[in-house]
């Protein structure tokens, strides 16, 4: 049994290693729902998450998993990953004195 609250927006790890997001709670229902790295949404309620053995987690830093995109479908060209080229939008600003 574990002592864990789920958080939304907190990631956790499985002992096979596999990590989900918690995605929402539902109070009422007495749910919660998970977002696997894969992208694969799962609805359990709190007394399975209760005998589930986890440990907190970190959210993967290649963000592409759950939206099952690799390199070529960035386009031709591009050596970075996509949110690495975005640009701030508060260089777009006016940041003269009137």
């Amino acid at each position: 049994m574990n002592e864990i609250v789920p958080q939304v927006g907190a990631w956790y790890r499985l002992p096979d290693g596999k990590t989900f997001e918690v995605v929402a709670i539902d109070e009422q229902d007495r749910t919660v729902d998970v977002q696997h790295y894969d992208g694969t949404v799962e609805e359990w309620d709190l007394e399975a998450w209760t005998d589930l053995s986890l440990e907190r987690g970190e959210a993967p830093e290649d963000w592409t998993g759950s939206v099952d995109m690799d390199k070529a479908d960035y386009g031709a060209g591009f050596d970075e990953e996509p949110h690495e080229q975005w640009a701030n939008p508060l260089d777009f600003l006016d940041n003269s004195e009137e």
